[in-house]
C-alpha cells in the first residue's frame, strides 16, 4: 500500500501544477483513506465511475475532470448531483484527485503530446497548452480524419476550411476550438480539438484552416491513462482505467 499524500505530492510536482491557473483544484479534492492499494482512473468524475470504484474496493479515484469551481459556486454550495457524488465518496472513504490543465499540457505524458505521438505528428512544438508539428508527408485531409477516428475510436466532425492536402497539424484536446487562431498563427494548416463552437465556424473558414472535432472525451483519455500507469509503476499499486464512453 502507498501513502495517499505521497501519491498526490508526486503528481503535483511531476505535472508542475503550481505553474497553472485553472478552473479547479489540481490535486486532492476529496479526502478518503490514508493508505492506497487500488486506484480507479477515469476521464470524468460521475456516479458511474464512483460505483465502479466501490465495486472494485478502490481507495482512490484520479480523474482529468474532477470537481470544478463553477459546479459549486462562490461561495460554495453543495447540492444536487454534486452532493450525491460527494455523498458516495465520503460514505465509502474514497479519495478523489483531479488534474486538469497540467495534464493537458505535460510534454511527456499529457493529452496533447500523446495525441501527437499517436497520430504521427512529428517535431512537436508548444502553442497554447497544446502542440503543433509535421506529418511525414502531405496527407489527404479525409484520410487523416479516418486515422483519427480509427486511433481514438471516435466519429470526428470535419470543418474542411483549409487545404485538402495537409502537412502541419496543431492539437489541443478538450473544449479548445477557440484556440484555432493560435494554431493557425503557429503554422498549422489543420487543427484537432475536442469541440466545435458556432462562433468558430465562420472565422475558421475566413482564415482557411481545417478543424477536426474529435470529441472532448475521446481526446482526453491518453493523459490520465499515462498518469495511472506512472503511479502504478512508482508506488506499486493497482491502477485501472475505467472507460465510460461519451461521444461528446
Amino acid at each position: 500500500m502507498a501513502d495517499r499524500n505521497e501519491i498526490i505530492k508526486f503528481c503535483e510536482e511531476y505535472l508542475k501544477v503550481s505553474e497553472f491557473k485553472d478552473y479547479c483544484k489540481n490535486g486532492l479534492q476529496v479526502e478518503g483513506k490514508d493508505k492506497v492499494k487500488t486506484i480507479i482512473i477515469g476521464v470524468s468524475i460521475s456516479r458511474k465511475l464512483i460505483k465502479e470504484a466501490i465495486n472494485k474496493k478502490a481507495d482512490m479515484i484520479i480523474v482529468h475532470h474532477g470537481i470544478f469551481g463553477n459546479l459549486i459556486g462562490e461561495p460554495p454550495v453543495i447540492k444536487g448531483y454534486v452532493k450525491n457524488r460527494l455523498k458516495l465518496l465520503l460514505e465509502n472513504n474514497i479519495n478523489l484527485a483531479g488534474f486538469h490543465l497540467p495534464l493537458d499540457a505535460h510534454p511527456a505524458i499529457g493529452n496533447n503530446i500523446s495525441l501527437c505521438k499517436l497520430l504521427g505528428v512529428k517535431n512537436a512544438k508548444p502553442f497554447s497548452i497544446g502542440f503543433w508539428g509535421n506529418l511525414d508527408k502531405a496527407t489527404d485531409i479525409n484520410n487523416f480524419v479516418k486515422t483519427v477516428n480509427d486511433k481514438l475510436k471516435t466519429n470526428s466532425y470535419l470543418l474542411a476550411a483549409g487545404p485538402e492536402k495537409i502537412k502541419k497539424v496543431g492539437i489541443v484536446s478538450g473544449g479548445s476550438s477557440p484556440d484555432f487562431q493560435d494554431a493557425f498563427e503557429s503554422g498549422a494548416d489543420t487543427y484537432l480539438c475536442g469541440d466545435i463552437r458556432e462562433s468558430v465556424i465562420r472565422a475558421a473558414e475566413e482564415i482557411g484552416i481545417n478543424i477536426i472535432n474529435a470529441g472532448h472525451y475521446n481526446t482526453e483519455k491518453l493523459g490520465i491513462i499515462n498518469l495511472g500507469e506512472l503511479i502504478a509503476k512508482k508506488f506499486k499499486v493497482n491502477a485501472k482505467f475505467v472507460d465510460i464512453p461519451c461521444d461528446i
